[in-house]
């Protein structure tokens, strides 16, 4: 069936982040920063290592349950495991997030190709975004900062939603939302265990940009990864430019 519908992942797919992992130590002491600020009385080594808790229990729990919770729920329980009560919907959190988020941002690019490639398809496809991501109102942030919101019909972002990639759920609610089939959609991403496996799971065609500097391919030290299994996720096409696409599609 051709193809009508092509939905992209975000980061290490369209925007890349420079640096590896670098970005998260800087990005935590502007948050601690903040809740100092807020009147928050730890020392940045205590709150990194009751936060680090914190975060690998809730990914831990996301393994099983692919939920997402809003970045600002492990900012309220690290909190709360220091003796504060805040809430997740509460100032302190809210804004020690958007601290995290502005320092974290300052770490992404675009691809080379994303602009070029978007263009090319955008008007031939229609074309999504499903990006897992706790904090939503980053990712929206950074389309607007490369103006790339105006390519997408349809955005799903986890946080948003309480639902993360590999789950059937986010990927079918896009293709609601693009009003095509799975069999008229294919997904682009780079990491196996959730874009491959979450387009497969739904009947979705997909194409693994494989690249040899990703940050999912990095030493794992403090951004969290899935556990790995001897399960493997294969695509239906492997690419390793995003300029290689466009000619694959007609493929598909």
């Amino acid at each position: 069936m051709k193809v009508k519908a092509v939905l992209f992942d975000l980061f290490d797919t369209l925007l890349l982040i420079k640096k590896g992992e670098e970005f998260y130590e800087p990005s935590l002491r502007k948050l601690h920063e903040n809740l100092v600020k807020n009147g928050i009385e730890t020392d940045f080594e205590n709150f990194k290592r009751v936060y680090f808790e914190v975060r690998d229990e809730l990914y831990a729990k996301s393994a099983e349950t692919l939920e997402e919770p809003h970045f600002n729920t492990r900012i309220s329980q690290t909190l709360n495991r220091l003796g504060y009560n805040y809430s997740a919907s509460s100032k302190v959190a809210a804004e020690a997030t958007d601290a995290f988020a502005k320092e974290f941002a300052c770490y992404v690019c675009l691809d080379d190709d994303t602009l070029d490639v978007l263009q090319k398809l955008h008007g031939k496809y229609r074309l999504g975004m499903v990006s897992n991501f706790a904090i939503p109102d980053c990712v929206r942030n950074l389309l607007d900062k490369f103006d790339l919101k105006k390519f997408f019909a349809i955005i799903v972002i986890s946080g948003d939603i309480n639902r993360r990639k590999p789950s059937p759920e986010i990927f079918q609610r896009a293709l609601r939302k693009l009003k095509v089939c799975p069999s008229e959609a294919v997904f682009v991403g780079d990491t196996p265990s959730m874009d491959i496996k979450g387009a497969k799971a739904v009947a979705m065609k997909s194409i693994l940009i494989r690249r040899k500097t990703t940050l999912t391919d990095a030493p794992n030290t403090v951004v969290w990864k899935p556990p790995e299994n001897d399960v493997k996720h294969n695509p239906d096409r492997v690419i390793k430019r995003l300029r290689e696409l466009p000619d694959i599609l007609e493929d598909c």
